[in-house]
């Protein structure tokens, strides 16, 4: 780190545009790569001396609505506009960012297809399941509808039995929704589910008002699957780099274990089912 980071990641930046990429005229011969200082602060709609501060360093602690105003001349993606803040010592407002992505890539969808014994799927902040592969729709069969990590333990009834240890898995769906509230309070799905969860549930109600916090990135899972017996599982999740606010959950089983047995006879048995016309699940 040099004592002016911030000024060197504002000229690499700007060096990396065009003026034709950003709508402006290109006109002079230019000594250097990419734009001038005065057509950053002119796309910025700032003062060209108030630009020239921040690149060397006279101007350490600019506001939001500076960093935010940069952010959108430089054309920066949330990974960059998070780093300037950053530079800039100042926390981003994650409410100035684009919705979360709710569709799921083609290309995150294969690699999902690919674990043919690892049941793995996608939740959107809302724990919404936005897609999953053929071992995890059959994992959660026993479910009216594989849509909501929340809705099932809390509103279907087939959540006490697949649950072993029911509570456990309720107090985590709760902490989850509220990690997400705080970080996304405006996600347009948490007021509509957390409604709908509050009426339906009073267990739900007791516990999102307690305020517990968690967002888990690795657990154990303890299952009971009508067709395969218990499973003692652990589970990963992953957030996805380029579709903001989605996370891949992958669950495992230890290798050679009667749970990955379990999983591979749940896999055999789904496949069979729709090599011989079964009705897929959703996706």
């Amino acid at each position: 780190m040099t004592s002016n980071d911030l000024g060197e990641f504002l000229r690499a930046r700007r060096a990396r545009l065009r003026p034709e990429e950003v709508g402006l005229p290109s006109y002079g011969q230019r000594r250097v790569a990419g734009l001038r200082r005065e057509e950053v602060a002119v796309l910025a709609g700032m003062n060209t001396d108030y630009y020239a501060r921040l690149e060397q360093g006279r101007e350490r602690r600019p506001s939001p609505q500076i960093l935010d105003a940069v952010s959108a001349a430089l054309r920066l993606d949330d990974e960059a506009r998070d780093h300037l803040y950053r530079l800039a010592g100042a926390v981003p407002d994650e409410r100035r960012r684009p919705r979360p992505a709710e569709t799921v890539s083609a290309e995150l969808r294969e690699l999902l297809d690919g674990y043919a014994h690892t049941p793995a799927f996608v939740l959107n902040p809302a724990l919404d399941i936005l897609t999953a592969n053929d071992v995890a729709r059959a994992l959660y069969s026993p479910f009216e509808r594989m849509d909501n990590l929340a809705r099932m333990v809390f509103l279907d009834p087939a959540a006490r039995d697949f649950h072993r240890h029911w509570e456990r898995a309720a107090e985590a769906a709760v902490a989850s929704l509220r990690h997400s509230s705080g970080l996304d309070p405006d996600h347009p799905r948490l007021p509509e589910l957390v409604r709908t969860l509050t009426e339906g549930s009073a267990e739900f109600a007791a516990l999102w008002g307690s305020h517990a916090v968690h967002a888990k990135t690795r657990d154990a899972k303890a299952l009971l699957h009508p067709e395969v017996g218990p499973l003692d599982l652990t589970f990963q999740t992953f957030d996805v780099r380029g579709a903001r606010g989605q996370q891949v959950v992958i669950y495992h089983a230890e290798p050679g274990s009667p749970s990955a047995q379990a999983l591979a006879l749940l896999g055999t048995l789904e496949a069979t089912r729709r090599a011989e016309g079964g009705i897929r699940r959703p996706r």
